[in-house]
């Protein structure tokens, strides 16, 4: 466990950021643009949505395709190995609707007992 040469030391840590699994669900349906991404994600900044799409094509998880027209176009598009991800994504959501409840009793609790 946590050997440097262990194959889960290579996990890419943004499968678990606060924003690619939301892009991952944006995407499912098919390609979109920049503009279209940043509208369900309404708090995103277009800075971290750049960075989260760079990270992401990085790891193969999204291509990026630049169209040669005026205005430029671009589009985002999963991947197979990106696809793969939204079962992890369903299976977390429903992990979270199954004990949302639990979770936020327990966070009550703690924060009751520590303020």
């Amino acid at each position: 466990m946590f050997h440097p040469a262990c194959p889960s030391r290579m996990m890419p840590l943004q499968i678990g950021d606060k924003w690619t699994a939301m892009v991952v669900l944006c995407l499912e349906h098919g390609p979109r643009r920049f503009t279209e991404l940043r509208a369900p994600l309404r708090t995103i900044t277009p800075k971290v949505l750049a960075e989260t799409l760079r990270a992401m094509e990085r790891d193969g998880l999204v291509t990026r395709t630049a169209y040669d027209e005026n205005p430029p176009r671009v589009e985002y598009a999963l991947t197979p190995l990106g696809r793969s991800l939204l079962t992890l994504v369903a299976a977390a959501r429903s992990w979270s609707e199954a004990h949302l409840d639990e979770l936020l009793a327990a966070r009550r609790s703690h924060d009751s007992r520590t303020s």
